[in-house]
């Protein structure tokens, strides 16, 4: 079971948020000095300090009229898992307006660079802070969804742990399919990633991904630390399964245990 880590409170420097968000508006206008300049300020760059910048960052898309429509957990699952450090599980935000559903067209044009991952997404039913627990989490989930998380990578390769926290985890949005029941036990769920005639990869929960209402508990109570929390009507993504670069073609995630299938076509 993954530690629960406690992020300290820092501040934030503003000029870090402003590049930021200049990229996040245009990743493909060309922002080689900006994020040169970005690289060298994330140097000392905690976690912390980026889950406060990508906060700032939030701001700025909500006073610019978005909505937050959920949350996403990073560092849960292959070869990710625990790379910022044992227990250490940041959080992410999604734009109401990105939360697309199945079958909807995206533009590899429009999106820049990414990729496009299978992941788990629950409907938070009931409202998760500080001090929930996995079994609190369960009792709080509506319900199921099979979901694509749309990774847009807008950062150079190689980007300290902290300034990837503050670029929101590379997340663009999400795409999700119907509502299921939250089965109880997902050690087991087994799911599979394709483009259009076959299979990318398949991937089973045991031994890949971290617990599910455990995610869903550490996020609650991460999130209790920056005066947020889980709350009803939000979407939750919880790690990556499948995943494959941007190219244009359509992409199905298939999730048993009678959770269904989700359909993103992407265009050129």
């Amino acid at each position: 079971m993954p530690v629960r880590h406690r992020w300290a409170v820092v501040n934030t420097p503003p000029d870090v948020v402003e590049i930021l968000w200049r990229v996040h508006n245009d990743p493909a206008g060309g922002h080689e000095d900006a994020l040169a300049h970005l690289d060298e300020l994330s140097l000392a760059l905690s976690l912390a300090q980026g889950q406060h910048h990508q906060l700032a960052l939030l701001d700025r898309w909500l006073a610019q009229g978005e909505a937050l429509g959920g949350w996403k957990i990073g560092m849960t699952s292959g070869a990710n898992r625990n790379s910022m450090g044992d227990g250490v599980r940041p959080f992410g935000f999604i734009l109401a307006s990105r939360i697309l559903t199945s079958g909807d067209r995206l533009s590899v044009a429009t999106l820049h660079r990414g990729q496009v991952e299978n992941e788990l997404c629950f409907l938070i039913g009931g409202e998760l802070g500080a001090g929930a627990t996995a079994a609190d989490a369960y009792h709080a989930v509506e319900a199921a969804l099979p979901a694509f998380e749309i990774n847009q990578k807008r950062l150079p390769a190689g980007a300290t742990a902290g300034l990837r926290v503050a670029d929101d985890l590379s997340n663009w949005g999400i795409v999700i399919g119907d509502l299921a029941t939250a089965p109880q036990r997902l050690q087991d769920l087994t799911v599979t990633l394709s483009d259009t005639e076959k299979a990318i990869e398949v991937v089973q929960s045991d031994g890949h991904i971290d617990d599910h209402y455990e995610s869903l508990a550490i996020l609650a109570n991460t999130l209790a630390q920056y005066g947020h929390s889980l709350k009803p009507g939000q979407y939750v993504i919880t790690g990556a399964y499948g995943k494959t670069a941007f190219a244009p073609g359509t992409y199905t995630g298939h999730f048993d245990q009678g959770i269904g299938s989700v359909t993103v076509h992407l265009d050129p």
